[in-house]
C-alpha cells in the first residue's frame, strides 16, 4: 500500500513564502480542511496544497478576497460534482446502450434488410 504525501504547516509555509497563520487563517475562513494527527497537529495533502496554490493565485494574482476565494471555491466543488455525476449518466447510458444492441442484434425479426461485410445480402425466396 503506498502512504501519500502529508505534509506539516510550516512545510507547506516555507513552499509558498507565507506565513503559517495565513494557512490557519484559510482553515478558520473554511478555505481548508486540512487533516489532523492524533495529536491534533495539522497535516496537509497534495491536494491541500493544489487548494492553497489556487487561492494564492485568487488573491494575490487577481486580487480576489477571501469571501470571493470561498464562493470560487464552492462552485469548483459543485462543478466537480455535477461532472462526476454526469460522468456517472453517461456511462450507464453507454451501458444500458451497449446491452440494448446486443439483445437487438441476438434478434431475428422479419423485415429488416440483411447486411454483410459486402454490403446488402439478397434474401432467397424459399
Amino acid at each position: 500500500m503506498s502512504q501519500r504525501r502529508r505534509y506539516s504547516i510550516s512545510l507547506v509555509a516555507e513552499m509558498f513564502d507565507i506565513h503559517p497563520q495565513t494557512l490557519r487563517t484559510y482553515e478558520r475562513e473554511g478555505l481548508l480542511r486540512p487533516a489532523r494527527t492524533g495529536g491534533n497537529t495539522r497535516v496537509f495533502s497534495q491536494t491541500d496544497v493544489e487548494r492553497i496554490e489556487l487561492i494564492l493565485r485568487l488573491t494575490k494574482e487577481l486580487g480576489v478576497n477571501l469571501a470571493g476565494v470561498e464562493v470560487i471555491l464552492n462552485m469548483r466543488d459543485r462543478i466537480d460534482a455535477m461532472q462526476r455525476q454526469v460522468n456517472g449518466l453517461l456511462k450507464a447510458m453507454a451501458e444500458r446502450f451497449d446491452a440494448e444492441m446486443k439483445e437487438w442484434g441476438d434478434r431475428e425479426e422479419e423485415g429488416l434488410v440483411p447486411v454483410g461485410r459486402r454490403g446488402l445480402l439478397r434474401r432467397s425466396r424459399s
